[in-house]
């Protein structure tokens, strides 16, 4: 399997160098020169398989060349060994053809968990091999940094620096990443929104001597195999509901489109997906590219969802790289007009292809609230902001008659308790190896969205570890 960039000016690179790369060095992102295809057949032979025999299979088609399956599955193993429900993901049915896959059984009780535990271990196995250590530095908008600093903590080979967006996340999420004392884990609150924070990351990958200066490596879902590991969960969940001989369609929270985007890369490998709906709050750029064809960037307002309250999608160059017939040249173009216009207009072919395929609903706070009163009134079940503006979403999907919508579960309730408390009157209890989150002390450093600064912490910061 090998891998090229979506602006069509990097070098193709076989998936270890993709997995240590993270972002092409022309600033697009790595996708399969082809998408792997599985036939009906190959599909319904999944049935009945494990999580980690599940796991081996989808993963291996996109790493062939690099990890066989049998190298792949001691890292399967490990990366979901801390899960704490059997099912590793499981499915709950909430409504007649509404279903919820939980995806917050990790150890930091977010969907971050299936793709980062595992990027850990991958990170581990191609380092090790190598002789190789790496500098991490990844931007969140709150779940991707403590899943991130939990898959990383306490690795020699890696030095890891997370920004996230100063008095923009949950108190949970803060302290998460906050209270972890590994001397690898640093935590940068950055003066400014998410975006500035994947800005900063963005453009320190941009710089060729820091990259080779500090052996940088990503986190974020600009690297593939964090889009590779959540595909498994869509085959998990289409599997337990009759695919390869029922179509699904799943409701996705999401403001990255990373999480989404890895159902469309399921679809083009022949699971029978439907529909995919977008589940935007207030910052809702996905949803109005859905609905009027342009990408244009607005405020970030900050919303009960931080984890969504984002504008500069970085994972839509993946689908619209793929949906341009991979016309490398046109996306370049696109991504140079959003940059310095802050909008831009693909072909419109382009566009009725995402139709095609995906519908976007927004949510402002009161409606989500009302979203998690009425679940819970219904059904008992306490849904996090995010969780429920893919409830909503998947309530509201066009699809045809008895084809069972799946909503993805992004975060544990007790991630969001305010906004539970507020909805559900109800107060939402952390796990017990966190119930002492809130009086463990922080550890972080405040710092100007300016990626010069934070060029200049993290070499400062290596050069105390290493002197």
């Amino acid at each position: 399997m090998k891998y090229l960039s979506t602006r069509g000016q990097a070098p193709v690179l076989g998936f270890d160098d993709v997995l240590l790369s993270g972002l092409a060095e022309d600033g697009g992102l790595y996708v399969p020169e082809t998408w792997p295809t599985l036939s009906p057949a190959d599909i319904r032979a999944m049935r009945g398989l494990s999580w980690e025999d599940l796991a081996v299979r989808i993963l291996s088609l996109f790493t062939a060349g690099s990890l066989t399956e049998a190298d792949l599955r001691p890292l399967v193993r490990a990366a979901y060994a801390p899960f704490t429900h059997q099912a590793i993901a499981p499915l709950k049915q909430l409504d007649t053809d509404l279903w919820l896959l939980e995806l917050f059984h990790g150890p930091t009780l977010a969907f971050k968990d299936h793709a980062l535990q595992m990027l850990g271990h991958l990170f581990d196995n191609v380092l090790g091999k190598r002789g190789q250590t790496i500098t991490v530095v990844g931007a969140t908008s709150g779940d991707t940094g403590s899943a991130a600093i939990e898959a990383c903590r306490d690795r020699d080979s890696i030095e890891i620096f997370i920004l996230f967006p100063n008095g923009r996340v949950s108190d949970v999420q803060r302290r998460q990443m906050t209270t972890v004392t590994s001397r690898n884990v640093h935590c940068l609150a950055v003066d400014g929104t998410f975006d500035d924070c994947q800005d900063i990351v963005k453009a320190l990958f941009a710089s060729p001597s820091f990259c080779q200066d500090v052996g940088l490596a990503a986190v974020n879902s600009i690297n593939w195999a964090r889009i590779m590991a959540q595909v498994v969960y869509y085959f998990w969940a289409a599997l337990r509901l009759g695919a390869p001989d029922r179509p699904v369609v799943f409701s996705v929270p999401t403001g990255n489109f990373g999480n989404v985007f890895a159902g469309y890369v399921a679809q083009r490998m022949g699971l029978p997906i439907e529909r995919l709906v977008i589940g935007s709050n207030r910052n809702d750029i996905l949803t109005r590219f859905v609905d009027t064809g342009v990408l244009s960037v607005q405020d970030v307002v900050p919303t009960i969802s931080p984890s969504m309250d984002i504008q500069i999608s970085s994972n839509l160059e993946r689908l619209l790289f793929d949906l341009c017939d991979r016309d490398a040249g046109t996306v370049r173009t696109l991504m140079q007009q959003f940059r310095e216009q802050g909008a831009c207009s693909p072909p419109s072919y382009t566009v009725e292809r995402v139709r095609a395929l995906f519908e976007a609903t927004r949510l402002d706070d009161k409606e989500t609230m009302g979203v998690m009163r009425s679940i819970h009134t219904l059904t008992g079940e306490l849904l996090d902001p995010h969780t429920a503006i893919g409830v909503a979403a998947g309530q509201k999907a066009s699809r045809t008659h008895g084809t069972p919508v799946v909503c993805l579960g992004t975060a544990h309730p007790a991630k969001f308790p305010d906004a539970v408390r507020s909805a559900c009157g109800v107060e939402p209890v952390l796990p017990h190896h966190l119930k002492d989150l809130l009086q463990r002390p922080e550890r972080m450093e405040r710092i100007n969205r300016q990626a010069d600064a934070v060029e200049a912490y993290v070499r400062a910061a290596r050069s105390r570890i290493h002197a």
